[in-house]
């Protein structure tokens, strides 16, 4: 599309020259040469400016293009790296917690042993402190998941980006 108007404005350019090297006088001197240049030389600033006003629209509308793409890819980097961030905070949050539970049980395998051996005050002393402990752990837990939950959900609130939105702006230019 952009070569048809291209080709209309030299076209147009080389029409007007050849009329007017046919309506020029006879005699060529400077003043006849300078009837026909000058005219002439209007409308090749004219041209160029037309040329160059559809060159800025092209290229507007090309680096809107590349803006949206830009930003497509940038949210889907950032979805990609809040997945991997996830998938890492899971991994070492099962680690911990099984390190976690691996100590309770030793714990608690203690104040068994404790209880068996008839030591039943201290046996008693080592499973109270062991569910205590334990409570506590499950208690900052879930208020810890809580809190994260919340600000995970607050920044997903603040960030959405409608694609559609961007894509129709597109469609506009």
């Amino acid at each position: 599309m952009q070569f048809f108007k291209f080709l209309f404005g030299l076209l147009l350019l080389e029409m007007a020259t050849f009329a007017f090297v046919l309506l020029s006088y006879e005699d060529m001197s400077v003043l006849g040469i300078l009837r026909l240049v000058l005219p002439l030389f209007i409308m090749a600033v004219g041209i160029a400016l037309w040329f160059s006003s559809m060159f800025k629209e092209s290229f507007a509308s090309e680096r809107e293009k590349l803006r949206v793409t830009a930003e497509k890819e940038k949210r889907a980097v950032e979805k990609e790296a809040q997945k991997h961030i996830i998938k890492e905070a899971t991994s070492t949050h099962a680690k911990a917690n099984f390190k976690v539970g691996m100590a309770f049980a030793g714990a608690l395998g203690v104040g068994v042993l404790f209880v068996f051996a008839q030591m039943v005050t201290v046996g008693l002393l080592a499973l109270s402190a062991t569910g205590g402990v334990m409570g506590g752990y499950y208690w900052r837990g879930k208020r810890l998941e809580n809190q994260q939950f919340k600000a995970l959900e607050k920044e997903n609130t603040m960030n959405i980006v409608d694609v559609k939105e961007i894509t129709s702006r597109e469609n506009m230019l």
